[in-house]
Order: C-alpha cells, then sequence, then structure tokens
C-alpha cells in the first residue's frame, strides 16, 4: 500500500486556543464606573428633588395665611405647603436654617400667591407686610376730664356715653395697668375714679374693641409714658412729701391752667409753696370742674360752690385729677422750679402767659397790669 507521506504537524486536528477571561484590572473599572454611576444617579436625583421642591408652585388666587402669635417659622412652613404657597415644608424648613431665617418673621395676616418665589415670601415674612386690618382712630387732646373723653367717643360712634362713664367709675383693677393702682379706694369723693388716667393721646385700636379694652389701652399708655421719666423717679415724691396719686392730682392742675410749657414748673412750684403755707390753691380750673357745665367767665358765686374740688373753699389739693395732664405738666409737677413766687394772673395780651407775684401787693398790681395791657 502506498502511504502518503506525512508532513510534520499533519495527523491530529488543531486545537483552537479559548479567548482570554477579563483581567482583574478590566473588572475593577467596571465596578467604579457602575458605583459611580449609580451615584451620579442619586446625587442627581437629590439635586432633582431640592430644585424641584424649592420651585415655585404654580401660579393661582391670593390666599390670605396668618402667621399666629408665637408660631414657629417650620410650624408655619406646614401651613405654607397645606395653603399651597410652597411645594415642600420639609425642604422649605431646611432653607430657613441654613440661610438663618425664621426669628424675624412677624405675627399678621398675610397676602400671599402661589407661584411666588421663596425669597419673596420670606422678604415679606421679614418685613411684617401683614394685612392691615379694620381700625379706629381717636385723638384725645390733652387736658380732657372723663365726660369730655366719652363724649369724643360717643360722638365718633365708638362707645355709649353712659356705659363708658360707669365703666370708669368702677372697682376694676385694668389688666396689668400698673399706675391706676394708685388711686385711693373707697374714697367717695372722687368724681371720676379714673380722672387724670387714661393718657390723652392719638389712638388707633381694630375695629371692634370694646370700652374696656379702649380704657385699658389709655391707662397703659400712662405707664409706658412714666416709664420714660428719669431713672428712680418715684423716688422724688417722698422728697415732695406727696403720693403718685397727688402727683397726678397736681400735674392736671398745671394742665388746666398753664399754655405756655416754658411757666408749667413754675406754677408748678406756686402750688408747693402754697401748700406748705396752707394756703388756700385758689384754682379756677378747680372751680370749673366742680360746676355742672364749665363756663367761659367765673363770678364771684361761682367760687362758692360747695364741691370738695374748689379751692377756694377748700385747703390743700382737691381728691383727685380734675383732667387727664400731659408728660410735660407731669414733669412739671415732678420737677417743680423753686420760686418764692405765690400768685401768678394771666395777660391779657393773647399770649396766655402769666404774670407772677411773691406778695397780695405784687399780685393785685399785676392784676392792674394784666387789664391795662388788655385795652
Amino acid at each position: 500500500m502506498n502511504y502518503k507521506e506525512r508532513q510534520p504537524g499533519e495527523g491530529k486536528p488543531v486545537k483552537k486556543k479559548r479567548n482570554a477571561a477579563p483581567s482583574r484590572a478590566v473588572i475593577t473599572l467596571w465596578v467604579i464606573v457602575s458605583i459611580l454611576s449609580v451615584m451620579v444617579l442619586i446625587v442627581g436625583g437629590a439635586a432633582f428633588y431640592i430644585w424641584n421642591g424649592l420651585r415655585p408652585t404654580s401660579a393661582g388666587e391670593v390666599k390670605q395665611v396668618e402667621l399666629k402669635q408665637g408660631m414657629s417659622p417650620f410650624k408655619f412652613a406646614e401651613v405654607l405647603e397645606n395653603e399651597g404657597i410652597i411645594r415642600d415644608s420639609f425642604l422649605f424648613k431646611y432653607y430657613l436654617r441654613l440661610k438663618d431665617e425664621g426669628p424675624r418673621f412677624q405675627a399678621g395676616v398675610y397676602e400671599l400667591k402661589p407661584g411666588m418665589d421663596k425669597t419673596a415670601i420670606i422678604n415679606k415674612l421679614n418685613a411684617g407686610e401683614t394685612l392691615k386690618e379694620e381700625t379706629i382712630r381717636f385723638t384725645i387732646p390733652e387736658g380732657y376730664t372723663v365726660e369730655q373723653i366719652a363724649d369724643t367717643l360717643s360722638k365718633a360712634g365708638i362707645v355709649d356715653r353712659d356705659s363708658f362713664l360707669k365703666l370708669a367709675n368702677s372697682d376694676k383693677t385694668w389688666g396689668d395697668a400698673e399706675a391706676v393702682r394708685s388711686i385711693p379706694k373707697n374714697n367717695k369723693q372722687i368724681k371720676h375714679r379714673l380722672e387724670g388716667y387714661m393718657f390723652p393721646e392719638t389712638y388707633e385700636l381694630e375695629k371692634g374693641s370694646t370700652p374696656e379694652m379702649i380704657i385699658e389701652r389709655m391707662l397703659k399708655e400712662l405707664d409706658r409714658k412714666l416709664n420714660t421719666l428719669p431713672e428712680n423717679w418715684d423716688d422724688t415724691l417722698a422728697d415732695l412729701n406727696i403720693d403718685f396719686h397727688q402727683l397726678m392730682t397736681i400735674a392736671s392742675l398745671v394742665e388746666r391752667e398753664v399754655v405756655v410749657d416754658e411757666e408749667r414748673p413754675i406754677v408748678a412750684g406756686i402750688i408747693y409753696n402754697r401748700l406748705a403755707k396752707k394756703m388756700p390753691l385758689q384754682i379756677d380750673a378747680t372751680v370749673q370742674y366742680s360746676l355742672d357745665k364749665p363756663k367761659e367767665r367765673l363770678f364771684e358765686k361761682d367760687l362758692l360752690v360747695d364741691s370738695p374740688y374748689n379751692t377756694y373753699q377748700i385747703k390743700g389739693l382737691p381728691p383727685g385729677p380734675i383732667a387727664s395732664p400731659s408728660m410735660k405738666s407731669i414733669e412739671a409737677a415732678l420737677f417743680p422750679e423753686k420760686t418764692d413766687y405765690l400768685y401768678y394772673v394771666t395777660k391779657k395780651d393773647g399770649s396766655n402767659k402769666h404774670l407772677f407775684a411773691r406778695t397780695l401787693k405784687e399780685h393785685n398790681k399785676n392784676i392792674r397790669n394784666s387789664k391795662e395791657s388788655s385795652q
């Protein structure tokens, strides 16, 4: 048999080599890329969540939202979400914390509109741009009596006159008002209990405020004004040998007698001088207060009216103030000018100033000069 001669390498099938397995470096790289991809997706998703949660809501109608007194900014964020003003209160809270916002938010009712930017919302809350509530506004001039105050408020349709006067004579404690506690109790000679203690000022209160709320507000205004006096001012009362109620009484006398501010301490000093000498004060304003209706001009018979307020008939101070004094009159009564004067008379030249005298002889001369100056 003829056999074909074999060549080297012939006779057995040649096996193909298998593909080599991926190296460890390739696997590591693949894992890292995968992890980074997942992290990118997570971060991107979180960023989108934050962006979406803090972006403005869809535009809508204006809403009235109340930030109640004492409510925390974080709690209010939940109210804003419920009203559709913001998308996510959870994110809004952390945004406030990050920006150190919230402590300056002011209580009140706000008009906020869905679609507002978060910065605009925060700025409005910081500025306290609340809705103005309907208010009542009235002015009580300096030197007004309780009855004049009642008339003013009654004519404005704010209170019932008789009910207001009844309250002004009640024994109420009037909440936190302090100065009013100085009024002597069970003093039946006092014409109106709160006379002189409702401070003359321009007031603005919520519409619908009750007479009790109005009176308490005016009483507290006196407390607030007294806090502007020099520190330890009440120590001066002992030096003057008077109590606070007597101070307010003297201040009211000054208020009704004096128009020119620089003369207030002088007249206050004269009152103290006459008290020290146990002389009747003989102040016309107290007679006017004693009458049923004030008069433009007093007559001799008016000076005889039987009243604990008539300082022509009584010695010393009347039972209480005869009007609401201004701070300038209170300061004058607290820090009177020390002089030897015992008398004063109003000039008749229209200046509202006074002529002062140390003796009755000088006083009578001033009276004549005053009359001559008017001719």
